[in-house]
């Protein structure tokens, strides 16, 4: 995988940094714009934006390199999967805590209409 997915010498650098920093960042970007009753497609202008935060942190920490379009998109690409899921989530609790007469939750990323008594 490396040379694919990362150029670091080891995964676990791409794990820390894209994944679990960059996947909280993004997944707080997400909630961040769902909380707000922006629309999902505003997550694709902030996820462009933190993928080149991670690729700076990338560069800046292992001497990565900065300007490869490439690791850029795969890091964007995993970073717009956790915006994405964390949008729909917040968007699910949203719309079944502020309107729980008209859906009810059926799982993390879901509702759907209440049956009408």
């Amino acid at each position: 995988m490396q040379g694919i997915l990362y150029e670091e010498p080891t995964i676990w650098l791409f794990l820390f940094v894209t994944v679990v920093m960059g996947g909280w960042a993004a997944w707080m970007t997400g909630r961040a714009v769902a909380i707000t009753w922006r629309p999902p497609i505003q997550l694709l202008f902030y996820t462009a934006i933190l993928g080149l935060v991670i690729r700076f942190i990338h560069f800046a920490l292992f001497e990565a390199t900065l300007l490869s379009p490439h690791y850029y998109l795969v890091d964007t690409i995993v970073l717009l999967a956790f915006s994405f899921a964390g949008w729909r989530y917040n968007r699910a609790r949203q719309m079944t805590t502020q309107y729980r007469w008209l859906y009810e939750r059926t799982g993390p990323f879901s509702w759907r209409a209440r049956e009408s008594t």
